[in-house]
């Protein structure tokens, strides 16, 4: 290997890793012993939650960020499933709702109360039932709201719309084989998986152990897996030239599947292998060789899982540019990932406007055929989220329903056009009157809330302004 003897500029070259201190972890949580390659960990501005050992069935906590310190044993759980629950994810557009899948083929979508749990939660909003084996991977689309995909050991894809419980697109002949993950690309418009029969590329990584794959924002593909001496490997790759990868790394030989986390806005990846002690980080480049290794947290217990808090959550005054939740074998350690600045002022370098709560499609819009950038916000003030609406499920009356069926789009991910007819689904007059309240609800909180702040401003201007009469008459 040959080293430049110019040093790369970047000013994420410094990003240092550090734990919190322990009255700032969550304690004594029984984290999931079931053998799975998952974050087992999900985690948003409002909530935490982590799967669990339950006796009977499956289970995971959901804790609100504040509740720190011990968990009681006896904390209520989400505790639906009849089978160990394999993967979580909040919903993008609703910080109170989140999808979970399981050993016991169902996916279920629960609405959390506002302020955390207070009694166990068996009944979900809805449960989604299509798969004939295991739902190991559940992903919610970046842009268009209520669309859930769904990936099972029957090694088939769905995606549904959870607001009208349908099936919305079903594809079982694409995977031949064991599908390891699911990721989309920045506006839903496709998505990408990684399959044990490497059939999409034939030398992804040659090894038989998991490999991961993740989009990033110029559409390009990073993958993480085992070369044939199973050494871990790190790959980016064209999606328009799968014949070669546009840069390749080899990391190690330990045997824990590498969990890639990745942050659009800064175009650093992390790279946390299960059973590890360490993550990892990488800036991806435009120009050769792509990827160029940053540093390495380093602690002493080895992780089961990870969580990575949004963007929208971090605290953008302390330069925080990521936050991960590093499960423990009974403890939850919270990791803040900071690029060290001297200025206490707004870094705009830092945090380009990121992808903000507010979904920017229907489903119904998604199926016809749009797509979306997801709505950006500014991270500059303090960001006030808008009230979070209820999930409604609206479960069509066929027989009384005599609108005309929406005429099918172009349909998305080659599904056949049939599909598309059992997604036009819309809420009845009552619920988009309600809707609609609420909207107006949501708009006059966040003028209220504009309001508050115009005048704090315009009072500060003032203070200074007095401030520097004085100063200039020579009183201060």
């Amino acid at each position: 290997m040959s080293f430049r003897k110019v040093v790369r500029q970047s000013k994420f070259r410094h990003v240092f890793g550090q734990p919190v201190k322990n009255d700032q972890c969550y304690e004594d949580i029984r984290v999931s012993r079931v053998t799975w390659d998952s974050t087992f960990c999900a985690v948003n501005p409002k909530f935490l939650a982590v799967i669990v050992e339950a006796s009977g069935g499956g289970a995971f906590l959901v804790l609100p960020l504040s509740k720190t310190g011990r968990i009681d044993k006896a904390y209520p759980t989400v505790c639906g499933h009849t089978g160990p629950v394999l993967d979580i994810d909040w919903c993008p557009h609703n910080d109170e709702v989140i999808a979970s899948g399981s050993e016991d083929c169902t996916v279920m979508v629960w609405q959390i109360p506002e302020n955390g749990l207070t009694s166990p939660l068996t009944e979900p909003v809805v449960v989604l039932e299509g798969h004939t084996k295991r739902v190991g991977i559940i992903a919610w689309h970046p842009t268009a709201r209520n669309v859930l995909l769904s990936a099972g050991c029957d090694n088939v894809v769905l995606i549904w719309n959870v607001g009208t419980a349908e099936e919305l697109y079903r594809l079982d002949s694409l995977h031949p084989d064991l599908i390891y993950n699911v990721s989309w690309n920045h506006n839903g418009s496709l998505f990408c998986s990684a399959c044990k029969d490497k059939s999409e590329r034939e030398k992804a990584h040659e090894g038989a152990r998991p490999m991961r794959a993740i989009f990033l924002a110029d559409g390009k593909v990073f993958t993480t897996g085992f070369s044939r001496m199973s050494e871990r490997q790190l790959a980016l790759w064209d999606p328009e030239n799968l014949e070669e990868p546009m840069a390749l790394q080899e990391l190690d030989s330990s045997n824990g599947a590498l969990l890639p986390f990745y942050d659009p806005d800064t175009s650093v990846v992390y790279v946390c292998g299960k059973g590890d002690s360490s993550i990892r980080y990488f800036e991806i480049t435009e120009e050769p060789p792509y990827i160029h290794f940053l540093n390495t947290f380093t602690s002493k217990e080895p992780q089961r899982g990870m969580g990575s808090m949004p963007k929208r959550g971090l605290e953008v005054s302390k330069c925080e540019i990521a936050r991960f939740y590093k499960l423990h074998e009974r403890k939850c350690e919270p990791i803040v990932m900071t690029v060290p600045r001297k200025s206490d002022l707004f870094q705009d370098d830092l945090y380009p406007d990121t992808a903000g709560p507010e979904a920017a499609l229907e489903a119904e819009e998604w199926v016809s055929g749009r797509d979306a950038d997801p709505i950006l916000i500014s991270l500059r003030e303090a960001y006030v989220p808008s009230k979070q609406r209820d999930l409604k499920i609206s479960r069509r009356n066929v027989l009384s329903d005599s609108r005309p069926a929406m005429a099918p789009g172009s349909s998305h991910l080659g599904a056949p056009a049939s599909t598309t007819t059992a997604a036009d689904a819309t809420p009845s007059g009552s619920l988009a009157r309600a809707g609609e309240a609420g909207k107006l609800e949501e708009v006059m909180q966040e003028l209220r809330a504009l309001r508050a702040l115009v005048k704090e401003q315009g009072d500060r201007i003032c203070r200074l302004e007095e401030q520097l009469g004085r100063m200039e008459n020579g009183d201060a």
